[in-house]
């Protein structure tokens, strides 16, 4: 099994130094990636997220990926239908090559309606959003020049250019456990999940096995942890991949940067009997 942390990239917790500080200890530990998260603008007083600190999943990754050289770089996940995906596609282009080769798309249709009416983005058609979106930008990765017939995004793309393509082609892994979500998983590189028991997740990744039995395609879960019991994460990983879940992205709960590395060295050590 794989394991990833994620950043510190939010709340009060999140800065330049911390995330520098977490992208180096990340690497220096044997994790897999990093990872970071995306809300752009939120209601003021809404439960969730917990913070309105909340630094751009891209840039931040970008910085990340300045002070290291191997650890993966992945986003869990990007909302994409909030966004037009050519500059979108210009800038994970940008950073998969900055980068050299090391970005995980993690994608999904999101869930604030707030938000998306802030950006001007149309709720009720996110799916239809998402699916063209990523075609758009799959098609400008990999053809020069290109044209593609936009339906649902307004773009007016004929015979045109967008340098420089990503030297290796960008995973996409799709986020959320609805019937069209694990279709459109099912049709990508992967999945990822949230916040599933393993026993919740064992019957989800047989069916993607299923349709998906290439090792090229991932199964991979993101859960959270308090902190309490190392013994618990430990067998908790190891529950995963006995459900046949191939890549576990852990998520501390720490408010504070030092208890935050703290516990990433906790992770570490409970990971290492799991660990490929």
């Amino acid at each position: 099994m794989r394991v990833g942390i994620h950043l510190p990239h939010i709340g009060r917790k999140a800065g330049p130094e911390a995330i520098r500080r977490a992208a180096i200890q990340a690497e220096e530990l044997g994790f897999t990636d990093v990872w970071t998260s995306e809300h752009i603008i939120i209601p003021r007083g809404a439960p969730y997220p917990p913070s309105a600190i909340f630094y751009d999943p891209v840039l931040t990754l970008t910085w990340a990926a300045a002070f290291t050289k191997r650890v993966g770089l992945g986003t869990s996940v990007l909302v994409l239908p909030m966004r037009h995906p050519l500059p979108l596609a210009k800038e994970l282009a940008t950073l998969q090559n900055l980068s050299e080769g090391r970005l995980i798309l993690g994608a999904g249709v999101g869930w604030m309606e707030a938000e998306f009416a802030a950006l001007g983005a149309p709720f009720r058609e996110r799916g239809r959003r998402m699916d063209e979106g990523i075609a758009m930008m799959r098609a400008v990765w990999s053809q020069d020049p290109v044209s593609f017939p936009a339906r649902h995004i307004p773009a007016v793309i004929e015979d045109m250019r967008m340098l420089p393509q990503p030297v290796k082609p960008i995973p996409i892994w799709i986020g959320g456990s609805s019937e069209a979500a694990l279709s459109r998983a099912s049709r990508l590189d992967g999945w990822h999940g949230s916040r599933f028991s393993p026993e919740e997740a064992a019957p989800i990744v047989r069916r993607l096995r299923e349709k998906r039995p290439e090792r090229e395609f991932t199964t991979s879960l993101r859960s959270g942890w308090d902190g309490k019991d190392d013994g618990a994460l430990r067998a908790r990983l190891a529950a995963y991949g006995a459900a046949g879940v191939e890549h576990v992205l852990v998520e501390p709960a720490e408010r504070g940067l030092e208890d935050w590395l703290r516990v990433v060295e906790r992770i570490a050590r409970a990971a290492e009997g799991v660990r490929q």
